[in-house]
């Protein structure tokens, strides 16, 4: 019975099935007794998504940082650029398609929700891709580029049309310096110990984010890279990983388990919206990401491939037209574009719950990658 159990939280921890878990439970919760939700939700929201989520994005950006060193599927400078055109891609498409739809529709009032469609919500689109893809495919590492440079230029669409409040560049530069300039310090005296990183630059970093006005969630992306680490790529979650002696695998052993129970609550504190407030704006929020992101996204990798510059090797434009509706699950950051488009009422609820539709994306792109022969426990094989 115990080694039973113990198999199947193997499988919940590596398939990362406690955020499906909270976000099940935060929309029952919300439906059932909202009042008590909200009050529930609004007293966690600051703890997990400005401070715990820190630590989902900075063990996606350990990936993508092993995946660019040599024998790593982002080793070529060409290829890495290739998806952060496409995040751009993948914001322009959904955003187009986004004010098409309300004009034809004759619905004006929607137009300020246009930056709605433009997230790619990191967590669950991963989540999604190891549902889909072999683990050793290029698309999931390009998947998680693509997915930062979104959020990074999401940021900046947020700062500038939607500011929710002062941004200052001056507050953000002042402590974001130290920030880089103390880890790279650590980094020179040869420093292993991955506390100081996480506590200094880390905490340099979050307070300039927080103040300076953008997202403090991120704050380890520009601090990891300083973290010293193996100078070669295994291959993208090769099992050897958990015994490499190096900072930046000590630091992914330790948080590994910890992020599993914070994207518990992450989907806990986000997901609860009323299933009464599905209307238009929310099909016009849907569509888009279903379909603009795959457009935006394989348009552009078509176009950079053109230009010169060359895709990961085996990733087809099949897979990336799966890769780009799995792409579709805005979620978080789409809320966050919602709240800011939008004053409470009827026009937010409904552009939130577009958000949440966007889960679907999930199970059309998983059935889309079976059909082009996609399987997660296969080898990868040449298109």
């Amino acid at each position: 019975m115990i080694e039973r159990f113990r198999a199947f939280w193997r499988v919940v921890i590596a398939n990362s099935l406690l955020l499906a878990v909270g976000t099940v439970t935060g929309l029952i919760w919300a439906n059932v007794d909202h009042p008590s939700y909200e009050r529930f939700a609004e007293t966690l929201h600051f703890a997990v998504n400005d401070v715990g989520m820190v630590f989902f994005f900075a063990l996606a950006v350990k990936e993508i940082i092993e995946s660019m060193l040599p024998g790593g599927p982002l080793e070529s400078p060409r290829e890495a650029a290739v998806p952060i055109i496409a995040a751009a891609g993948g914001m322009i498409g959904p955003a187009g398609l986004y004010v098409l739809q309300a004009t034809l529709l004759g619905r004006p009032e929607l137009m300020p929700g246009w930056a709605i469609p433009c997230a790619t919500d990191i967590a669950f689109s991963y989540l999604a891709a190891r549902f889909i893809f072999p683990k050793d495919h290029p698309a999931i590492p390009f998947l998680l580029l693509l997915a930062i440079a979104d959020d990074a230029l999401g940021l900046i669409v947020l700062a500038v049309f939607y500011p929710a409040g002062p941004v200052s560049l001056a507050r953000f530069i002042m402590l974001m310096v130290p920030a880089v300039v103390a880890t790279m310090w650590l980094r020179r005296r040869g420093t292993t110990n991955f506390w100081p990183y996480l506590m200094i630059g880390g905490g340099l970093s979050w307070a300039a984010m927080f103040l300076g006005g953008l997202h403090p969630a991120l704050a380890m992306v520009p601090i990891l890279p300083f973290m010293p680490h193996e100078k070669r790529d295994l291959g993208f979650f090769d099992p050897r990983e958990r015994d490499l002696p190096d900072t930046m695998n000590r630091f992914e052993r330790t948080w590994r388990l910890p992020v599993q129970f914070i994207l518990f609550f992450f989907g806990l504190v986000n997901a609860g919206v009323t299933l009464s407030s599905v209307g238009s704006g929310s099909w016009i929020v849907f569509v888009s990401l279903l379909f603009g992101k795959p457009i935006g996204i394989v348009g552009t990798t078509f176009l950079s491939v053109k230009l010169g510059l060359r895709a990961p090797g085996g990733l087809s434009y099949r897979h990336a037209i799966v890769m780009g509706v799995a792409a579709g699950i805005g979620f978080t950051v789409a809320l966050f574009f919602a709240t800011s488009a939008f004053r409470p009422g009827p026009i937010l609820d409904q552009a939130k719950m577009g958000a949440l539709l966007s889960f679907f994306a999930a199970p059309i792109a998983i059935m889309l990658g079976r059909i082009v022969g996609l399987r997660p426990d296969r080898a990868q094989r040449a298109p």
